[in-house]
């Protein structure tokens, strides 16, 4: 799975988790940019990114991400 495979298929779980239509992904997107990206909405979502992707995040992952940017670096590193 190469980078914009992983991008498209986040945007539709993004889409999915926040009930948003049309977001526009950039490398710099965070929960400030959307308004229903709240804590329990954040929850669904990164457990509905482990199960697209079959991967798991630590929690000092989950934390340490800045942006959606460094979630598809990280997805794509566990792709390996």
């Amino acid at each position: 799975m190469d980078r914009e495979q992983v991008i498209s298929r986040l945007v539709e779980l993004m889409e999915d988790a926040f009930d948003e239509d049309d977001i526009a992904y950039s490398d710099d997107l965070t929960a400030d940019d959307i308004e229903e990206w709240d804590s329990l909405s954040n929850v669904r979502f990164i457990v509905s990114v482990e199960q697209a992707f079959g991967v798991r995040f630590t929690v000092g992952e989950i934390e340490g991400f800045a942006n959606v940017g460094e979630l598809v670096a990280k997805i794509l590193e566990k792709l390996g």
